[in-house]
């Protein structure tokens, strides 16, 4: 059996979406003949947890720890509630205090290209020498954070083994790049580091067919997707919502406010009122203050159930239950590539899907090569208002349903043979 050490930051008992790519990983990839090897941190910063996760972990897997230093600890005397916004990327660029400006400047400047840049050094020096000790030939890091790949970088240099860089998102085209108000000097650094991870990888696995596009402008290396996924276990029966339920499951920052939906929301509310007594928007997760602004504004905080953060299991329930299930992007350009992991989930949960992201998202192509729901740009508010209404309609006739295909491609299992039949030909 092939062995392979992960360098992973998130882990649990950390939650969120970062955490669960490896996880399941580490959970199938014996079964198609690779050992599993974990490094991560032994005390790390994780703004949310989900203890359990823990419960997830393989018993019989080897799991390294090594311990971090951190800035966000220091930061905590100016502001705990700020470092934590700040540190799970929820930055309203339109409401930033003195104290946010000057952290996200350090942050951005004297942390590069992140702030557990200080864990690469350490870590280099521990692994090289268990590389060494237990004959382990290949590693794969995973960020974000980037600065893990700086830990595979020193590895490939001083052992010149097999390297593979996972990118769950892109590095220096990421939309958050803006908000960290980089100098000159420090977006250069940025892009070299880049660079030379691109093209000191042996392998580079990609999340989304846009970035898989952007680094192979950028490289000669090899660049695979292999996207996000969803896991299959057996779960109990869960009814449908007794409620016209449109669901979000996950953060709704102030970038991902959908105006465009509130719009609409609020116009059928008006229109008909049956359709204003079932409507129930369903949140779980972290919602900014410009989106309970905006629901307020049209007139839906009484629509509105706010749960905030819930386990993953109990979000795999919700999920089930919704008559509909929200996904929303920011409708810029270099959002194209960002595919949300929970589109994955819910594809598994087989309900209708309402995504909406900018022109030309790699969200669309997935949505309707499953047949899984519809996707719509910022601009289309009629086709948006209409889709409601016809899903509505098969609500209150007790046939609101969706005819999913295709989607066992991304079952985490299948992802998991993918990935080892990658791994055996280094």
């Amino acid at each position: 059996m092939k062995r392979v050490l992960i360098v992973t930051y998130y882990w649990p008992p950390a939650g969120g979406p970062g955490v669960q790519r490896w996880l399941k990983f580490v959970k199938y990839l014996p079964s198609f003949g690779i050992e599993p090897i974990v490094f991560i941190p032994e005390n790390p910063h994780y703004p949310i947890s989900d203890l359990k996760l823990q419960s997830e972990v393989p018993g019989d897997i080897t799991i390294l720890r090594h311990p971090i230093r951190e800035p966000y600890g220091l930061a905590k005397l100016f502001s705990k509630g700020k470092t934590n916004t700040i540190s799970s990327g929820i930055i309203s660029e339109k409401k930033l205090s003195s104290i946010e400006k000057l952290m996200l400047f350090i942050r951005g400047n004297f942390f590069i290209p992140d702030a557990r840049v200080g864990w690469v050094k350490p870590s280099a020096a521990f692994l090289k020498t268990y590389l060494q000790e237990n004959n382990i030939d290949t590693i794969i890091t995973t960020g974000p954070p980037h600065s893990l790949h700086l830990i595979g970088l020193k590895l490939k240099k001083e052992l010149d083994i097999n390297w593979v860089a996972d990118f769950r998102d892109p590095w220096t085209s990421i939309h958050y790049h803006a908000s960290l108000r980089l100098t000159k000097k420090s977006k250069n650094k940025h892009k070299k580091l880049e660079a030379e991870v691109l093209q000191t990888a042996d392998c580079v696995i990609v999340t989304s067919e846009g970035t898989k596009q952007e680094f192979q402008q950028l490289s000669t290396t090899p660049v695979t997707l292999i996207t996000n996924g969803f896991d299959e276990f057996v779960e109990e029966s869960t009814a449908s919502d007794s409620e016209f339920s449109i669901s979000h499951i996950g953060s709704l920052l102030s970038n991902r406010n959908p105006e465009i939906l509130w719009e609409v929301l609020e116009e059928l509310k008006m229109e008909d009122k049956e359709f204003a007594n079932d409507l129930r928007l369903r949140f779980a997760g972290v919602a900014s203050e410009e989106v309970m602004e905006s629901i307020k504004a049209h007139k839906l905080f009484e629509n509105l159930e706010i749960l905030g953060y819930v386990s993953h299991s109990k979000a795999r329930k919700l999920q089930a239950a919704a008559q509909l299930l929200l996904i929303v992007e920011m409708d810029r350009r270099e959002t194209r590539a960002i595919i949300p992991g929970k589109l994955f989930e819910y594809l598994s949960a087989r309900r209708p899907i309402i995504a909406l992201g900018p022109k030309g998202s790699d969200m669309k192509a997935i949505i309707k090569s499953t047949s899984s729901g519809v996707f719509f740009e910022y601009s289309e508010k009629e086709k948006l208002k209409n889709q409601l209404k016809s899903y509505y309609s098969d609500y209150r006739n007790d046939r609101l349903k969706v005819d999913s295909q295709n989607i066992e491609q991304y079952s985490r299992r299948e992802l998991s043979r993918r990935l080892a039949g990658l791994l055996k030909q280094l």
